[in-house]
C-alpha cells in the first residue's frame, strides 16, 4: 500500500518550518473537538506536534471525524505559528501546529484495554500483558532511550581502553556452582543438556589465557533463581576481563567507567571506598545505603556485668549488644514502637528492645531493670540526646548485624532520612569463603576462581573463613551494581579452592576440565568485573524496578505476560528431545 512518507518528524519541527509544507507519520495521542476545528496531537518517536482540521479541507476532516486514539496516520500540511494564547508550553512544538491538507489512516487501534496517560493507575500485569502500549508511554521510552545511551558509553569508554568485544556462548555446559541453570535439551545427543550462562566468567578467563588481554561484553546471563524487583531471569550485564593488572587497576577503570556513565544524567562524583568487614560492622550489609548515617553501634561493654539477664548472658555467651539510634525518633506512639519490633521479629530476631531518651532517664519496658550507670554509659557510648530512638539487639553478633542491617533502609524510609543524590561505594576485601548453616558446608562468597589474598592462602585448609579475596563489589544507593575479582591463574592452588569446597579432583574435571586444562598452557595474572545494566538503569532512570528498564521482562513468577511464556510444547517436540512429562 502507497502511503505518505514523512520528510520530518513531527517532535523536531520548530518555527523554522512556518509556512512549509510538511509530511509527517505517527500516532494519535489526544483528540479534541472545538469550534467546528478538530485537533489532533501526534506523536512519533521525536515527541508530539498538533495537527488541525479545517472543515474546507472536507476529506480529510471528514476523515479525522472518525479517528480515535493510537490510530496511525499520515499527515500533509502547512506548518504555522499558533493563534495567540493557545500555546502550550509544556511541548517542544508549543508554538507551531499543522494546518492539514491530506491524511491518510494507515492503521486503525482496538478500543485501548487502559489510557496511556493513566497507565500510573493500572497493575503492572495488565501494562505487561499489553507492553507493546506500555512501551508508547514517553517515561518508558524515555528509560530505553537512556539504556540506549548508557551502552553507547560504556562501548566508547571500554574501546577508549584497548578493550575488544566478543561474544561467549549461549548454550555451554552445566556447571552448577550457584543458581541453578535454566537447562536446554539437546536433540542431536539424546539425554544431555546445554545450560544457558549465569555468566560468561570461564569463557572470559580462557579469553586472557588466548592472549586478548582485554575484553568486554554485553553478555546475556540466566538465573532460575526466585526473583525480586531487582532480578530478572534473564538480564544483561557489562562484563570486563583484563590480564596483567592489579585489584587497583580494574577498580579504578570499573569506577572511571560508572562516573563517565553517571555523566550521561549530570550527576558528578566519587567513590568511597571501604572494607568489607568495616562496612558489615558499621551498616550489617555489603551493600548499604550511605545516604544515611544511621551507623550500627555496640554497647556490649556497657551492659557485660548488667542485671538485666538478656544483655549479660548475650556477652557472657561471646554474643553482642547492638544497636541504632534514630535521632526524633522518640515521637513514636507504643504501637508504632511495638510494630518496629514486630517487623525486626519477621526478619529472624529473638526479639528487639527500644528506649526513648527523655531529660535524664529512657522511657523503655526495660528501663527499671537497668542502672543509672548503665544508662549513663549508653547515653555516653551514643551520644543520644532528648527525644532521639535507640534500638538494641542482643545476642549472636552475626544475627544481630543481620537484623540490623535490614532495618536501617526500612527505618530510613519510615523516617524520611534518605538523601537525594547518589553515594557511591567501593567495598574490597571479602572474605573467600561463607558457611552455608543450611548446607553445613563452605561456600564461595563470589564463585571459586576468585584469588586469595597471598597473606591468606595458607588458612585454606584450617582457617578457611579467615581467607581474604581479592575481590570487590561497586554499591550506588545501597543496590550493588557490580562485583568482580582477581582470578586464579594457578591450576594447584585452584584445586586447593575446590578442594575446600567439598569439589573433588574427578568432579573439577568434569565440570572445569577446560579451564584447568587452559592453565597448564600459560595463563596470565588476571581479573574482571561485571556491572548489572538493568541495575545501572534503574538507578539512573529513577525507577522502582528493573522491569522498567527492560523492553520485555518477565513478572516475579517468571512469566512473560505478552506472550504467554512458558508455555508447554507438542507431543511431537517432546519426542525429537527424548523427554517425557509426568
Amino acid at each position: 500500500m502507497h502511503f505518505l512518507v514523512r520528510n520530518k518528524y513531527g517532535g523536531l519541527l520548530t518555527e523554522k518550518e512556518i509556512g512549509k509544507e510538511v509530511i509527517i507519520n505517527g500516532w494519535v495521542n489526544k483528540r479534541r473537538d472545538h469550534g467546528g476545528l478538530i485537533f489532533l496531537d501526534i506523536r512519533d518517536r521525536s515527541g508530539i506536534v498538533q495537527v488541525v482540521f479545517d472543515p474546507g479541507e472536507k476529506e480529510s476532516f471528514k476523515l479525522a471525524q472518525k479517528v480515535r486514539s493510537e490510530y496511525v496516520l499520515a499527515v500533509k500540511g502547512k506548518v504555522r505559528k499558533r493563534p495567540k494564547g493557545t500555546q502550550n508550553p509544556q511541548l517542544k512544538t508549543g508554538n507551531i501546529e499543522i494546518e492539514v491538507k491530506e491524511m491518510q489512516v494507515l492503521n486503525k487501534s482496538a478500543a485501548l484495554p487502559f489510557e496511556l496517560g493513566e497507565a500510573d493507575k493500572v497493575s503492572e500485569k495488565l501494562r505487561l500483558k499489553y507492553r507493546f502500549l506500555d512501551l508508547r508511554r514517553k517515561r518508558m521510552k524515555g528509560i530505553l532511550e537512556l539504556r540506549h545511551k548508557v551502552v553507547k558509553t560504556v562501548r566508547g569508554f571500554l574501546d577508549e581502553n584497548g578493550f575488544r568485544e566478543i561474544e561467549t556462548p549461549y548454550l555451554t555446559k552445566s556447571t552448577p556452582e550457584g543458581a541453578r541453570d535454566f537447562l536446554v535439551p539437546s536433540r542431536l545427543t539424546p539425554h544431555t543438556f546445554y545450560a544457558l550462562p549465569q555468566s560468561p566468567q570461564l569463557f572470559k578467563q580462557i579469553l586472557m589465557v588466548c592472549g586478548f588481554e582485554r575484553y568486554y561484553q554485553l553478555a546475556r546471563a540466566f538465573r532460575d533463581e526466585d526473583l525480586r524487583s531487582d532480578r530478572q531471569p534473564e538480564h544483561t550485564q557489562i562484563d570486563i576481563e583484563m590480564a596483567f593488572i592489579t585489584e587497583e587497576d580494574i577498580i579504578k577503570l570499573a569506577q572511571s567507567l560508572m562516573l563517565k556513565t553517571f555523566e550521561i544524567i549530570g550527576v558528578k562524583a566519587s567513590f568511597e571506598e571501604m572494607k568489607y568487614d568495616e562496612v558489615i560492622e558499621r551498616y550489617g550489609s555489603d551493600k548499604p545505603d550511605v545516604r544515611y548515617d544511621l551507623k550500627i553501634f555496640d554497647v556490649s561493654k556497657v551492659f557485660r556485668n548488667s542485671e538485666f539477664k538478656v544483655f549479660s548472658q548475650a556477652v557472657a555467651k561471646k554474643g553482642s549488644i547492638k544497636g541504632l539510634k534514630v535521632e526524633g525518633g522518640g515521637q513514636l506512639s507504643r504501637s508504632e514502637l511495638d510494630g518496629i519490633v514486630d517487623k525486626a521479629v519477621e526478619l529472624g530476631a529473638k526479639g528487639l528492645l527500644w528506649l526513648v531518651k527523655k531529660d535524664s532517664l529512657y522511657k523503655s519496658p526495660v528501663a527499671k531493670f537497668l542502672s543509672d550507670e548503665e544508662l549513663k554509659g549508653l547515653t555516653k557510648a551514643t551520644s543520644a540526646k532528648k527525644g532521639d530512638l535507640i534500638l538494641l539487639a542482643a545476642g549472636d553478633t552475626k544475627l544481630n548485624l543481620d537484623i540490623l542491617g535490614q532495618l536501617r533502609p526500612i527505618l530510613a524510609k519510615q523516617f524520611n532520612l534518605i538523601g537525594e543524590g547518589f553515594k557511591f561505594l567501593t567495598i574490597i576485601d571479602f572474605p573467600l569463603f561463607i558457611y552455608d548453616e543450611e548446607e553445613k558446608r563452605l561456600k564461595s562468597h563470589h564463585h571459586p576462581f576468585a584469588l586469595p589474598k597471598k597473606g591468606s592462602i595458607k588458612l585454606i585448609e584450617d582457617e578457611p573463613l579467615k581467607v581474604i579475596a581479592h575481590a570487590y563489589d561497586m554499591v550506588i544507593n545501597g543496590v550493588e551494581v557490580g562485583g568482580g575479582s582477581l582470578r586464579i591463574y594457578d591450576s594447584v592452588l585452584q584445586q586447593r579452592i575446590f578442594s575446600a569446597l567439598g569439589i573433588s579432583k574427578k568432579e573439577a574435571d568434569k565440570k572445569f576440565g577446560f579451564l584447568l586444562e587452559a592453565f597448564k598452557y600459560g595463563a596470565p595474572p588476571h581479573g574482571g568485573i561485571a556491572f548489572g545494566l538493568d541495575r545501572l538503569v534503574m538507578l539512573l532512570s529513577g525507577s522502582e524496578t528493573i522491569r522498567d528498564t527492560i523492553a520485555f521482562p518477565k513478572t516475579q513468577t517468571g512469566a512473560d505476560l505478552m506472550t504467554g511464556a512458558p508455555d508447554a510444547i507438542s507431543a511431537k517436540q517432546l519426542k525429537e528431545l527424548h523427554l517425557k512429562t509426568d
